[in-house]
């Protein structure tokens, strides 16, 4: 946590950019070399994904402290996908970016011991692998804490975080984290689970490696939450395409402007597709909105 905070710091810009590429995303130029390469298969779409990722990354490695791959994108293309996945997190850290994998797991206590490999690693006779690389992790809190304990022993023995979800950014979401039980609403029960669990594993600079994920979409919400949570870091999806903006997020963030990093995915990645002088100049343009999100959210 501390080391996400003092990169936050740094930059003085609490974005993550969001790795969600999908075909129709990628510039035709790039569809079109891979596709005459390896045909039309899912080795081409691998390849133009982590090709594509590669060219976001560069451009805005020094302006934005960690990006979030979300891990359905790649899943969708089986074992070339799942390289690309790899490939573009290990890229990633390369570059000196946090990744934070979107992976919203969640099990019984068992198969959760299995998902936190993500960032606990993988043994086999003794020899350690981090197989994922991952910082970071999103995880679904369903189950209770039998199914949120292995990522929280994983979090600490290997000094790495997770987010879980709160009051997640989609329209439906209500219809389960907004009943009411015992005049409190779903969303805020959990909140108060993960301010407890948050306290097994707090950082120095105030903030635990539990953290919470938090819909920009939800302005009233999220204010609410930080009073509710106030030593839990905030993973804020929602803003720009679906609608968040900086000023609606005032609320969010701490007395100091600290305790959240909001994410940006088609916004910046599919930028040149909104703006005509990039042409498929993919990385630029999202040099350009990474930049124009920065200012922003210095409201």
């Amino acid at each position: 946590m501390d080391t996400l905070l003092k990169k936050i710091d740094a930059m003085k810009n609490p974005t993550v950019v969001g790795l969600d590429p999908t075909l129709e995303m990628i510039p035709e130029p790039l569809q079109a070399e891979m596709f005459e390469k390896y045909g039309k298969t899912p080795d081409a779409v691998g390849s133009m994904f982590i090709k594509f990722n590669k060219e976001i990354i560069d451009s805005v490695a020094d302006i934005v402290p960690a990006v979030k791959p979300q891990i359905a994108m790649y899943e969708k293309y089986g074992v070339e996908g799942i390289r690309a996945y790899l490939e573009t997190i290990e890229y990633a850290r390369e570059k000196g970016m946090t990744v934070i994998g979107d992976i919203k797991r969640g099990d019984i206590s068992s198969t959760a011991a299995a998902y936190a490999a993500h960032i606990e690693g993988t043994e086999i006779a003794g020899e350690e692998f981090d197989l994922w690389k991952e910082d970071w992790i999103t995880i679904n809190p369903y189950l209770g804490i039998d199914g949120i304990q292995p990522f929280i022993d994983a979090c600490n023995k290997k000094d790495k975080g997770v987010f879980v979800l709160v009051k997640t950014s989609n329209p439906s979401s209500s219809q389960i984290q907004d009943i009411v039980v015992k005049d409190k609403t779903i969303y805020e029960m959990v909140a108060e689970l993960v301010k407890e669990w948050g306290t097994q594993s707090m950082g120095t600079m105030g903030y635990s490696r539990i953290g919470a994920v938090v819909g920009a979409t939800h302005k009233e919400q999220g204010a609410h939450l930080r009073k509710i949570m106030p030593h839990t870091f905030f993973l804020v999806p929602g803003y720009g395409a679906q609608g968040g903006t900086g000023a609606d997020l005032k609320g969010f963030f701490d007395k100091d402007g600290r305790g959240c990093i909001v994410n940006s995915s088609r916004g910046i990645t599919a930028a040149y597709k909104k703006n005509n002088k990039y042409g498929e100049r993919a990385g630029e343009a999202a040099r350009a909105a990474a930049l124009a999100m920065k200012a922003d959210l210095q409201y």
